[in-house]
């Protein structure tokens, strides 16, 4: 099974591409937006699926850490790398900037959920502090919400809950600055 994105709403599209022949040309109607759009079969125009993509937890372990997405009903796993400074996090969505960009269905994860900021300390160890960005549904941290004002220090292995979408950090390993 393959997947493609509508061009008009980012929403996938699954197929068997077994049944057509490379160099063919195929015509989807999105279900969510009713576009209809055609991609013509080839090796540089069909993505993997993400369940079959090799996603190495400890890819970005050498900079600043990353944020596993746990799967679920609305999204597949996802490793995305955090920077230095404020990352922002939220549902991917054309026209929203964000720094993490989850791609995801849930409709109970904002567009900009929450930030972790990412800073070094006097012995240059890497510090991570979670906090919610205004989201509708709160940001939980181990099932315990936090609140407007708060700011805090997460470690790794901690688990986020943005909506229904769940979040494990995964901290840079012991680098040198």
């Amino acid at each position: 099974m393959k997947r493609i994105l509508c061009p008009k709403c980012d929403n996938y599209i699954t197929f068997d591409e077994t049944k057509y022949s490379e160099g063919q040309s195929l015509v989807f109607v999105c279900e969510h937006c009713k576009k209809q759009f055609s991609i013509r079969i080839g090796k540089a125009k069909l993505k993997a699926t993400r369940k079959e993509e090799v996603l190495d937890e400890q890819a970005n372990s050498q900079d600043c850490g990353s944020v596993v997405v746990v799967e679920n009903v609305f999204g597949y796993k996802q490793v995305l790398p955090l920077h230095e400074g404020d990352n922002v996090i939220g549902r991917r969505n054309k026209g929203t900037d964000v720094d993490v960009s989850i791609e995801t269905a849930d409709p109970s994860m904002d567009r900009r959920h929450c930030i972790i900021n990412v800073k070094r300390n006097k012995q240059g160890a890497l510090v991570y502090t979670l906090r919610d960005n205004q989201s509708v549904t709160g940001t939980f941290l181990m099932n315990e919400i936090l609140g407007d004002k708060d700011r805090v220090r997460i470690e790794e292995g901690a688990i986020i809950t943005l909506g229904a979408t769940t979040l494990i950090l995964r901290a840079a390993g012991d680098v040198e600055p």
